[in-house]
């Protein structure tokens, strides 16, 4: 039996989940919920190295030692989030698992859109943001050994003020939503990234990135982008290419196809 306090944060139900998720002919093969773990993305390699198959869910309640892009480190009170891996094992061309982070992206914008009623939008490559540029999510794909990939997801759901881990970052409940309850979010989010997936290995590169474009707030926006090496771009996002790189056209109007980096949206300045 589960023992909480905070009413507002009840635990999820993983016998109710698997009943609903893990189905006949579906793509999720396992679902597993753990109290509290370092990182589900280590969890879900671990897993992976030992044979587990394609379809792996692990969500944790509590995360002590969250990974996200750069080896930057979170994590967040028991229950205040969602944070979860995916275990895959792609049958397309390893040139083009850099959808990945992005499919994870769209199924996490629209599972927003629909369960909490927010305005939530992506940032390239890996963030979901709310009014103001403030992070509530993100997303980290990462290669284990041979033919396996693990995607990670950590979505901020009724985090509090004072319980934020950074300045810019925010939380569904801050942010307004119509429901920040774990349990359908979970259910929509796993619906949705099934079926990007399916549709991306069928090879339905176009109606993917259609989709991504539609969600995604960098296109159009001033950015600076943090490029592996120390080199730094400046310039305009105009768009995302057939393998989901960013295309930035600088200052001086060439363009530039971003496989790696870290975005930021700049702000226009203002005259008073």
């Amino acid at each position: 039996m589960n023992i909480y306090t905070d009413l507002e944060r009840p635990p999820l139900h993983a016998a109710a989940l698997r009943r609903a998720l893990v189905v006949p002919g579906g793509l999720w093969t396992d679902l597993r919920v753990v109290e509290e773990t370092g990182s589900t993305n280590a969890d879900a390699g671990d897993a992976a190295r030992a044979g587990a198959a394609e379809g792996l869910v692990i969500v944790a309640e509590r995360q002590t030692a969250g990974r996200g892009r750069l080896g930057r480190q979170w994590q967040s009170p028991p229950r205040a989030g969602l944070a979860l891996s995916i275990l895959l094992r792609p049958v397309v061309p390893v040139s083009r698992w850099g959808w990945l982070p992005l499919l994870a992206g769209v199924a996490l914008a629209e599972s927003v859109r629909r369960v909490a009623r927010l305005d939530a939008y992506l940032k390239w490559p890996n963030d979901l943001l709310l009014q103001g540029d403030r992070k509530t999510a993100g997303i980290l794909a990462e290669g284990v050994g041979d033919g396996a990939v693990v995607v990670g997801i950590g979505l901020n759901t009724t985090l509090r003020e004072h319980e934020l881990p950074r300045p810019d970052a925010t939380s569904l409940a801050l942010g307004g939503a119509a429901s920040a309850d774990r349990d359908p979010l979970l259910r929509a989010l796993l619906r949705g990234f099934e079926e990007v997936y399916r549709q991306w290995q069928a090879g339905d590169d176009s109606g993917i990135r259609e989709a991504y474009l539609f969600h995604c707030g960098t296109i159009g926006r001033r950015v600076r982008v943090d490029l592996p090496g120390g080199a730094t771009l400046d310039g305009t996002a105009t768009g995302v290419d057939v393998d989901g790189r960013l295309q930035v056209t600088d200052v001086f109007g060439k363009e530039h196809a971003v496989a790696a980096g870290d975005v930021v949206h700049v702000r226009a300045e203002t005259t008073g």
